[in-house]
């Protein structure tokens, strides 16, 4: 076992979908990982489907609570830090939605990854470190029935290249790395209610709208990538990489 697979992870969101698969493949590969979730019943039933040899350590706290995030770093010591969780946007066109739902992606989603980013580098972690801020293609192309989220991801991915700039400014040493998952994740709860949403605005079947996306990409394939990036077999270089079926991609 080399040194990547030995290493602490954290991943926030650790209780469901994305962050659940990250949990269980990093966990595969040796690592020691605190699952970070607002669940304590999905976080609760994660430790049990671990299938080792590594450690899944489980911490149920709001990831947008920025002292308690803090803490939980300083006490974990970790050199890898997949930020997967994500408010649940309200699926409703823009003359619907409300402030408070519109802006909830940029007061969840983007407000721990800015908060997890500053600490990253006034800590700062170790040398060599790598900090993984989990977008969406939705920050590329928009999302009308999504509120600010298609905003909120588009700035996670401005804002590894941010922190990116400052890292390397101030010698830290830590790699920040948006990844962008190009299409809706098969299976996931969020990603079955988006599917559901767009599907009945053009008026076809579920399974219809998501053929459009051509191979289906799940979860566990993102967090095989997460692996891949984590072990340096892919991404070496760029601050921001999307995901699909059918591989990866520089953007």
């Amino acid at each position: 076992m080399n040194e990547a697979q030995r290493g602490t992870a954290i991943v926030v969101g650790g209780s469901s979908g994305l962050g659940r698969a990250t949990v269980l493949a990093l966990a595969a590969q040796g690592r020691r990982v605190w699952a970070i979730g607002r669940d304590r019943g999905r976080l609760g039933r994660l430790r049990d489907e671990s299938p080792g040899p590594g450690e899944v350590i489980l911490r149920a706290l709001d990831a947008t609570d920025g002292p308690t995030m803090d803490r939980l770093i300083d006490e974990a010591d970790p050199e890898l830090v997949v930020v997967a969780a994500g408010a649940r946007a309200r699926l409703a066109p823009i003359h619907d939605q409300t402030w408070e739902s519109f802006s909830e992606p940029w007061n969840g989603d983007l407000k721990m990854s800015f908060q997890i980013g500053q600490t990253a580098l006034r800590r700062p972690l170790r040398q060599g470190s790598l900090v993984i801020l989990v977008s969406s293609g939705a920050g590329l192309g928009g999302s009308p029935l999504s509120g600010g989220y298609a905003g909120a991801k588009r700035m996670q991915m401005f804002l590894a290249g941010y922190l990116q700039r400052s890292s390397d400014a101030l010698g830290r040493g830590v790699r920040f790395l948006a990844l962008v998952p190009k299409q809706l994740i098969a299976g996931t709860e969020l990603g079955e209610k988006a599917a559901d949403a767009y599907a009945a605005q053009a008026g076809i079947t579920r399974e219809k709208y998501m053929e459009r996306f051509g191979a289906p990409l799940t979860a566990a394939a993102v967090a095989r990538t997460i692996v891949a990036i984590s072990r340096g077999e892919i991404a070496r270089e760029g601050t921001i990489l999307g995901v699909t079926g059918g591989g990866t991609e520089a953007l």
